[in-house]
């Protein structure tokens, strides 16, 4: 079995108001991945996903695109401390 690996994605560029959490939740589903997506205060979106290699990588791929109406400018991720998550959630209050 892959080994899995948590990482802290910050998506910057106009990604809210664009369904990007929706999206979001809809290709790590599909994909597998874990983890939560949330709008920030400051304007950008910010998730933490959890997979295996292939998976995260193909969920990084997407965040760089984003859906139909976002303008994505950058993806900044770090690896992090798994937090073993059950279901890819969507985080409706802004938090920080």
């Amino acid at each position: 079995m892959n080994e899995k690996k948590h990482l802290n994605i910050t998506v910057h560029g106009k990604v809210q108001g664009v369904f990007f959490r929706l999206t979001t939740k809809a290709v790590a589903d599909q994909l597998g991945v874990k983890g939560t997506a949330q709008n920030r205060p400051d304007g950008t979106v910010y998730i933490e996903a959890e997979g295996d290699d292939f998976a995260l990588e193909e969920f990084l791929d997407w965040c760089r695109e984003g859906p139909e109406k976002a303008e994505v400018e950058k993806v900044d991720h770090v690896e992090g401390e798994m937090k073993n998550y059950r279901n890819f959630e969507v985080i409706r209050k802004t938090q920080g």
